[in-house]
């Protein structure tokens, strides 16, 4: 059943104005599904008329059909819950909270709204290159997985610790909750999950408590017997991108990423089958797909709009997913016993 709303559009407010604020209002708008009609932040300059005085006014208003979330990590649960009472859809920001047992608490308050739609911004799933990864693998064509390798880094200078991300108040933890969860998230996506992890964490650098700035860990599934490794890290002093699946037939290798920045470079997916893979059985093969536009802000959204208009389920980005996430991250961090923890 279509949703109404009387412009016929999904009338959206967005708590939190930031960059990520600035990038979905630029979504929503584009999508031609919803429009923007109130935005709070208590720092940002916000257009007007759409600035309101206060986050209540937003989850209060009878004139909002769904809640943008964009504020700092420590605000996310809280808010989620307190706008799913008030009967709006959600959408919010990664990480789902800044603990396991807090993002279980919404799931569950969630479970006790099942026509809203509750949905958490993992864009990485939505690029063109990740949704050619899934295919490939759940069509079997190079075989059953064997080992995956994700790396994910970024330069960080002293400025960077101006911020809330480097408040562990507000962020709950440092480079993986930051930025690495991506790479956790698509491993879950693409390979499924890990019960046995071993983990290094370190914050040797930068020296601030409970903010690492390295992450390397090692999984493994002792079912499916697939392993991974992945480095999280904030002392690369480049900006890199890097995720790599090896299979029975062949490799995918993902590197770069698209992004507005320009920072990780092209986003390049090499498809490399084997000789005991390839149809002629003479030779092997690669194929490189360059992918110039990052259509993934908007595959995100429009996901999030259809499952609203059409009574669907969040099939990326789910509740389900997201609890996923935090219980896999919170392993990691925990697989170092030597890391002092201070809120996951």
């Amino acid at each position: 059943m279509m949703y109404f709303s009387p412009s016929n559009k999904i009338k959206c407010g967005i708590i939190g104005y930031g960059k990520m604020g600035k990038i979905r209002h630029k979504a929503i708008s584009l999508s031609n599904l919803a429009e923007v009609v109130m935005v709070y932040d208590i720092e940002a300059d916000i257009p007007l008329p759409l600035k309101v005085e206060s986050i209540d006014e937003i989850i209060n208003s009878k004139n909002i059909d769904a809640i943008f979330i964009c504020t700092p990590n420590n605000l996310i649960s809280a808010l989620c819950i307190k706008a799913l009472d008030k009967n709006k859809h959600v959408f919010a920001e990664k990480p789902p909270g800044v603990s396991f047992n807090e993002v279980k608490e919404v799931m569950e308050f969630s479970n006790t709204k099942p026509n809203l739609r509750l949905m958490y911004g993992f864009n990485h799933r939505h690029h063109d290159s990740i949704k050619k990864i899934k295919e490939i693998i759940d069509s079997k064509a190079l075989g059953e997985v064997l080992w995956v390798r994700g790396r994910y880094g970024k330069e960080v200078e002293k400025s960077y610790f101006d911020g809330w991300r480097a408040n562990i108040k507000k962020s709950g933890a440092g480079i993986l909750i930051d930025q690495g969860i991506h790479i956790v998230d698509l491993l879950l996506y693409l390979v499924g999950n890990f019960d046995e992890i071993h983990s290094l964490i370190s914050n040797d650098f930068w020296k601030i408590d409970g903010l690492e700035d390295n992450v390397f860990s090692i999984l493994r599934n002792n079912s499916t017997r697939i392993s991974a490794s992945i480095h999280s890290t904030m002392t690369q002093w480049r900006y890199i991108f890097s995720l790599e699946i090896f299979l029975e037939g062949g490799s995918l290798i993902l590197n770069g990423l698209k992004t507005s920045s320009g920072a990780y470079g092209d986003e390049v997916l090499s498809i490399k089958t084997n000789k005991t893979h390839n149809i002629n059985g003479s030779f092997d093969t690669e194929e490189n797909i360059i992918y110039e536009l990052d259509n993934s802000w908007n595959s995100e959204i429009e996901h999030f709009f259809n499952a609203i208009n059409d009574g669907t389920n969040i099939e990326i980005g789910s509740p389900k997913d997201a609890i996923e996430i935090m219980d896999l991250l919170e392993r990691i961090y925990k697989a170092d016993k030597s890391w002092n923890m201070q809120t996951l």
